[in-house]
């Protein structure tokens, strides 16, 4: 082992009551929304095929155009409680809100900048009135803050000499700050999501990663920090430089999930993001991610995915610049909703069933008293699946979630392998059996069965 003084902080998972709950909740909702959302990835009347939040790098916007666009952020359309309810509409049991993005500006008046929400038209607190919207509906509220800074004079993306150092010390102490004050105006947040951290001056200052987690923890008892934050003593991040992850969950899964059989990741806690157009997390008007929207059962797939390796799935929105969310994307939270109030005994504090292998037509996930159930997200041509349980155990019974009959059909194959004729309409999404098991009685058969024999 390497010896380090600000690598990970803990060798097992977190088992306090406020981490339990993050891992229960499954399903959040992340909110890009800043600045970038008015000129929606279009400048000067044309199209930038690119995240939309990338805009003022990418198009090269000079800084006191972009800054300018503060005068119009006059949040004409924004009710926090609509937000809320399209939270509620998805089943998310968290929201993720970006704070300060990358171009440095903040939902909240910051005493430390003047590129904040105070200095525009309406002078609201976003953060104030989001927390009251959503603790209202009890959903969790975490923070998402950019350590990278593309406005802020000290900012630097690697350290060149003794200057560069001087100044990024000054932007840490800035950063620090304003990550100070988050905690001391919005002491109910739940959870810090830090991002901007991949450049060579933030790994070469791992102690500030560490000092920033302590201080949040200090300030918010059970306060959650991704692993996104840290950097050890040798500039590893996430995970340190012996193996173990820094932070409370895993955040480097980012519009990608881990493989279905990969159990490995289910050794700890992890969160995967995922955008709804296909690589846009501002709102984006243009045809290039307007035209990639993900379907509504391509989202369920993810989430079910996510459960059955123990992660969470948080699906982002973006708002549009007068603050409404986007109808196409409230459309596809509702439809995704709709499912989970059918099936959500199969998601909302389930996790990875052990035991039970990916049986390539969807997932298996099992709730915290041991109920395993089978979400089938890609129906075989056939309209059958097989059902392979783990050796020892026998099918009592099979129940389709949502259904008027209390068992589902289905015959033996062979010794521990059933098939199951679906039948059931597949236009309300994915389908969700529950199993009921028992321990077979007699010696167990750990012989594979033989596929030539069995068709």
């Amino acid at each position: 082992m390497i010896e380090l003084k600000y690598g990970a902080s803990r060798v097992e998972p977190r088992q306090d009551a406020a981490m339990q709950r993050f891992r229960g909740h499954r399903v959040g909702q992340f909110i890009h929304w800043g600045l970038y959302s008015l000129p929606a990835g279009r400048w000067e009347g044309k199209d930038v095929d690119f995240a939309a939040e990338f805009l003022p790098r990418v198009a090269k916007i000079p800084q006191q155009r972009w800054e300018a666009l503060a005068n119009d952020f006059t949040l004409a359309d924004f009710d926090a409680g609509q937000w809320a309810d399209t939270a509620v509409a998805l089943g998310a049991r968290y929201m993720t809100i970006t704070t300060k993005h990358h171009d440095g500006f903040c939902l909240w008046p910051s005493a430390y900048t003047d590129f904040h929400m105070g200095n525009t038209p309406s002078g609201r607190d976003v953060l104030a009135e989001l927390i009251e919207a959503y603790e209202a509906r009890g959903i969790d509220v975490n923070f998402y803050y950019s350590v990278l800074d593309w406005r802020h004079p000290d900012w630097r993306f690697t350290l060149e000499n003794d200057a560069d150092h001087t100044a990024f010390a000054r932007y840490l102490d800035f950063a620090m700050k304003q990550l100070e004050e988050l905690a001391a105006r919005y002491p109910s947040v739940k959870g810090f999501w830090f991002d901007g951290t991949w450049d060579q001056s933030v790994k070469a200052n791992g102690w500030w990663t560490w000092e920033v987690e302590r201080m949040l923890k200090e300030r918010i008892p059970g306060v959650m920090v991704n692993s996104r934050l840290r950097a050890d003593d040798l500039g590893a991040r996430h995970i340190d430089s012996n193996g173990l992850l820094m932070g409370d969950y895993e955040s480097g899964y980012e519009r990608r999930l881990p493989e279905p059989w990969d159990h490995s990741v289910a050794a700890r806690d992890w969160e995967a993001c995922m955008t709804i157009p296909q690589a846009s997390w501002g709102y984006h008007q243009g045809p290039w991610a307007q035209s990639t929207l993900k379907h509504p059962w391509d989202v369920v797939d993810m989430i079910a995915r996510c459960t059955s390796l123990g992660g969470n799935f948080l699906l982002n929105f973006g708002p549009r610049g007068d603050g409404s969310m986007a109808p196409a994307e409230v459309e596809i939270a509702t439809r995704v909703g709709e499912w989970l109030a059918v099936n959500g005994d199969a998601i909302y504090g389930c996790g990875f069933a052990e035991g039970w292998d990916h049986p390539g037509w969807g997932y298996f996930t099992c709730s915290t008293n041991g109920d395993v159930f089978a979400i089938v997200t890609r129906v075989p041509v056939s309209g059958r699946i097989r059902l392979q349980l783990p050796a020892g155990l026998e099918l009592v019974e099979l129940r389709l979630l949502g259904s008027a009959s209390s068992e589902q059909p289905y015959k033996r194959l062979a010794d521990s392998l059933f098939e199951v004729e679906l039948g059931a309409a597949l236009s309300t999404g994915p389908l969700v059996f529950a199993t009921e098991t028992c321990a077979k009685a007699g010696p167990v058969s750990r012989k594979e069965p033989n596929p030539d024999v069995l068709d």
